[in-house]
């Protein structure tokens, strides 16, 4: 029998429930998939809070990666038995298996493990279109990272050095300052014994940075906002504290003439060609052992409760996947 990590109401943890389901056969233009490992991002709590909207009772999870097990009328891109990873909506990737649209599915090279998919399919296509994307980063550029030792922020920092671009990493410990160190980081602060945005002024000689990548939100939005260069970019891509605040067009200008942007990877994936571009780069890079993919935590499906408890009590570092 399939099971499911499911919710019937919005709220902390403990609505998430162990559920078994009934999973029927494709229909056309779906596939039915056996997952080998599952994604825990910190999307998945936004949901599961009710800060992003969802139809009651739902599953939960974005992303996953398993076999192909079989595929409805019309489906050519992929065949039974094909290795595949994915990330997007429809909800329910906190599954043994589940039937959903083949368009999601993205096929992995020999060289990736499912388990290392699941650690990386939203995260590296994140790092993906922040650094290949969202601004002509050049080599010898400099940028604060915040959240440097999570699951994104270690991609993109391995994935910088790669490109010659400097990175200031913002975190909270000691360990997770010594873990952005070992991927690549440039300076590292310490954000609950410095002020980051005097830091990064100090480091840049005054001038700024020109991007900031924030997936923290509230409590760093102000901060972030100090730290760019005239005429800068804030890139808030998550909201692990909160919301950002509302914003007053004129403290853009009183910062220098900055810009603030709130991007999703839906926007950046949706075209396959795009989306088939940014993973093969990405998978290149995961292959050849460029970007190493760091799971630090694996839980087994049944205790997404605890695995959502540490993720919100930022107890995890790089990538945490469920596996089957």
């Amino acid at each position: 029998m399939a099971h499911a990590v499911r919710f019937h109401e919005t709220g902390g943890p403990d609505v998430l429930k162990w559920e078994a389901v009934a999973v029927g056969d494709p229909g056309p233009g779906e596939v039915r998939i056996r997952h080998e490992a599952v994604g825990l991002n910190f999307a998945d709590t936004y949901f599961r809070s009710g800060l992003y909207p969802v139809r009651l009772p739902d599953g939960i999870g974005v992303e996953a990666a398993g076999v192909v097990e079989a595929v409805g009328e019309g489906v050519t891109d992929v065949t039974e038995g094909d290795r595949v990873t994915y990330t997007g909506s429809p909800l329910g990737a906190y599954s043994t298996e589940r039937v959903m649209p083949a368009t999601h599915l993205i096929k992995l090279p020999p060289g990736i493990s499912c388990e290392t998919a699941a650690a990386m399919t939203m995260r590296g296509l994140t790092a993906a279109y922040l650094l290949r994307r969202i601004h002509p980063l050049k080599p010898g550029d400099t940028v604060l990272l915040h959240a440097a030792a999570g699951g994104v922020g270690l991609i993109v920092s391995q994935w910088a050095a790669l490109l010659g671009i400097r990175v200031i990493a913002a975190v909270s410990s000691a360990e997770k300052a010594d873990l952005a160190r070992a991927h690549g980081c440039e300076h590292v602060i310490r954000y609950r014994d410095e002020n980051v945005a005097d830091r990064v002024r100090e480091l840049t000689g005054g001038a700024g940075v020109p991007v900031v990548f924030d997936s923290v939100g509230k409590d760093t939005f102000a901060g972030s906002l100090a730290s760019l260069a005239r005429r800068g970019l804030l890139v808030c891509f998550g909201t692990a504290s909160g919301p950002v605040p509302p914003i007053d067009a004129m403290q853009l200008a009183l910062h220098g003439s900055v810009f603030v942007t709130r991007p999703a990877l839906a926007d950046y994936i949706a075209d396959p060609a795009e989306r088939a571009a940014l993973a093969g780069e990405l998978f290149e890079h995961v292959a050849a052992g460029r970007i190493k993919i760091q799971i630090n935590q694996r839980y087994a499906l049944e205790d997404a409760e605890q695995a959502h408890r540490d993720l919100e009590a930022g107890r995890t570092t790089g990538s945490s996947v469920f596996v089957l």
